[in-house]
């Protein structure tokens, strides 16, 4: 059966947050090397993108790449950023096809200069498309983007810019990475850890978590209808109690 007769279009969540986790023991279980678990994952990103877009999803934000995976092996790290790059090129038409807007957040100038290129060219060509936005987290880490913020903020208060009276919180959000989203309203990670890996931490204040035992390149369509089921099985009542919001 499939379980995208069971989503309500009306309740959809407007932001989708995924941390795409499992690549590296997908592949060790097939005994194979680390790289062909993230070649894998690129197709399940793909399936993901197009599911959402088909749904009627708004927005969709994919964990790709973290501040700290920079301390992984070089040879897998090199491995990523050339995967990165012809995956940008490959994609491209399907975007396009789509009317899929692609972002990126993160630390973007660290990006191996190939890859920024290749990043700043495709967001160029899809800046206009309208059905659905792709963000890309790249070189990410909240805590650093929460610092860079502060930075800015008191930048701005020390060049009489900003009065800290007036700081609150869409001044903060002006100051993110994602200035130009919403909040996150689900927040799905694959394979079995659960735990938020320093991900959209201000952002995802208020989202629904949704963790699976599923390895990323195993995950199918049919297990993010079951993550959207499940989000709109639960009352989401911001702080307020059950007999408030009735």
């Amino acid at each position: 059966m499939d379980l995208k007769n069971n989503i309500i279009p009306d309740a959809l969540p407007k932001h989708i947050a995924i941390i795409m986790d499992g690549n590296g023991r997908w592949a060790k279980q097939k005994g194979m090397i680390r790289a062909f678990g993230h070649e894998n994952g690129t197709k399940t990103v793909r399936k993901t993108v197009e599911a959402c877009a088909e749904l009627g999803i708004e927005n969709l934000t994919l964990y790709a790449f973290s501040t700290e995976n920079w301390n992984r092996p070089k040879l897998e790290v090199k491995a990523l950023m050339k995967l990165l790059v012809s995956s940008l090129t490959k994609e491209l038409k399907t975007l396009q096809k789509n009317n899929i807007k692609l972002s990126a957040i993160g630390c973007l100038k660290t990006l191996p200069k190939k890859v920024f290129e290749e990043l700043s060219s495709a967001i160029e060509s899809t800046k206009d498309n309208t059905r659905m936005t792709l963000t890309l987290a790249l070189s990410y880490g909240s805590r650093d983007e929460i610092v860079n913020a502060v930075k800015e903020i008191s930048n701005k208060v020390k060049n009489n810019i900003i009065s800290p009276e007036n700081i609150d919180e869409s001044i903060i959000n002006e100051h993110l990475y994602t200035q130009n989203l919403p909040d996150v309203d689900l927040l799905i990670r694959t394979s079995g850890e659960q735990r938020i890996s320093n991900f959209l931490l201000w952002q995802i204040a208020y989202a629904e978590l949704h963790f699976t035992s599923v390895l990323w390149p195993d995950f199918t369509r049919q297990h993010l209808y079951e993550a959207i089921i499940e989000y709109q099985k639960r009352e989401r009542r911001f702080g307020k109690t059950s007999d408030q919001l009735s």
